[in-house]
Parts: C-alpha cells; structure tokens; sequence
C-alpha cells in the first residue's frame, strides 16, 4: 500500500473483539508513531507531518481513548501491541518503522520483541524498560501526579512536558496531557497497564536497529532508563537532549525529528 490521505478514522476489529479506530495520513513508506499513556492520536498532531511526505504515518487510538472501544478489561502494554498488530495487518502492511514515546515506547518494545518481522526500525523515546531494574520517577512527583485536584495535576504534568521557557512561548493547548473524554476506568487502565510494564527480559530479542532518545531533564521518565534500554537492546544508540523534559519530541522538534528522521533513511 502506497498511503492515504483520508482525514476520517478507520476501524479494526481485535482479536478479543474491541474496535480499535486508526488512521494513516501521507503516502510513501509506514512509519508508526505510538503516543503515551491515557492519550490518543492527536498526541502527535504538532509533528507528525514532518514525517511527509517522504513516508506515510499510521497511528491509532488505544483502547480506551479517541473513537475506539473502552472495554473493562485488557489494558497491558502486551495487549496494546497486539492491536499494533492488528492495524497493521488491517492495512496489509507486513513491515514499518515504529516510533514510540513514553508508553508508547513501552508498547512498541513489546511489538519489536514478540513480531521482531514486522518492525524495519525502532525509535523508542522517553521511555522505560520497566520492572524492578527500572529507574522510577521520584516520589514528589508521583505524589503531584496523584493529588485531588484535576486543576493542579494538570499544570504538575504541563511542568513535567515542558520547560517553563517553551509553554510562555506556546501557550497551548496542548494534546499530550491525556484525553480528557476517557471513562474513568479506562483512564486506570492505562495507568496499570503503564505502571505493571516490564519487558525486561524480552529487550535482547529485538532485532530491528533501534534508536533511543530521551530529555536530559526528564522527570516524569528518568533519563538514566536510556542507557538501560541500550545495554538490553542489541546494538542500540543513544541521544539525549539536553535540557528537555518528557515532550522533547514536540519542544525539541526541529533537533528530534531531524535525528528520526535521518535513522528511518
């Protein structure tokens, strides 16, 4: 398949029977950008389009966000990379490139690791392996994130996107602090989902040559996991941004799109 340019979601049916929307923009060679926790498709809409026209991008909106089901049950970052999947045999694409941030970094380490013939190349961003070994956020943070007031939380989380220079110049709004349609349940889902994430002892599988980046001032991932994704991932590289936070993708987005966009080629 050569692409689309169709503005309107498309639907797959999983496996367990959830309809998952997705949607495919530009045309040329796939590349699939996995957005983060509790948020749908419209995380990438600041940068997807950098992508074009020299390759097509593929995203989805997991379950749970955007116009896909929000069943009770089935929210894991493995289960999130068999929808992955299911897109792309929708499309009949039997390879892309993938680039996941935050938990979609951690969704797309399960689809390298378990369809290793499906992804060309990986770029996995702001992520975390996972598990015990795993470098956890502080607990400030966590406590800030969990508080009582949706108003607090939210300029908690812009603080842990952004730095404070970037959101005066870029007042918003902006489409990486979650989707604020999502049913409550769904919502704690993706938190647990995120959260009981490990692939630890599947990283050593991926095949596909692999690039990690990360914010040198990123709190809300640590960016001590980069180094950890390289020395499990074979033959991984490393980049960090100094100075940014967990957005780096958007904020540092002529300096981020530019190292993807030469690894993809």
């Amino acid at each position: 398949m050569t692409g689309t340019d169709e503005r309107a979601d498309t639907f797959v049916r999983t496996d367990d029977g959830v309809s998952v929307a997705y949607q495919r923009r530009g045309t040329g060679i796939p590349l699939v950008l996995l957005a983060g926790q509790a948020n749908n498709h419209h995380w990438w809409d600041g940068i997807r389009e950098d992508f074009h026209p020299a390759r097509s991008t593929v995203t989805l909106d997991y379950r749970g966000t955007g116009a896909s089901d929000a069943p009770r049950e089935g929210y894991s970052t493995p289960r999130f990379a068999e929808d992955v999947v299911c897109v792309l045999d929708a499309l009949g694409l039997e390879r892309a490139d993938v680039y996941g941030t935050s938990m979609g970094g951690r969704v797309a380490q399960w689809v390298a690791a378990r369809h290793p013939d499906r992804v060309r190349r990986l770029v996995l961003g702001c992520t975390s392996p996972g598990g015990p070994l795993a470098v956890e956020r502080d607990a400030s943070v966590r406590r800030a994130l969990a508080g009582p007031d949706p108003d607090a939380v939210r300029r908690t989380l812009t603080e842990l996107m952004y730095t404070p220079g970037w959101t005066q110049e870029h007042p918003g709004p902006y489409g990486t602090l979650g989707d604020p349609h999502m049913p409550p349940h769904a919502r704690n889902g993706h938190l647990t989902a995120s959260n009981r994430h490990d692939a630890w002892d599947v990283l050593p599988r991926i095949t596909a040559p692999t690039l990690i980046l990360h914010g040198g001032q990123d709190r809300l991932t640590p960016p001590e996991n980069a180094a950890l994704l390289a020395e499990r991932i074979p033959d991984a590289r490393v980049h960090l941004l100094p100075g940014a936070r967990h957005a780096y993708f958007e904020e540092c987005r002529d300096t981020a799109g530019a190292l993807v966009r030469a690894f993809l080629a």
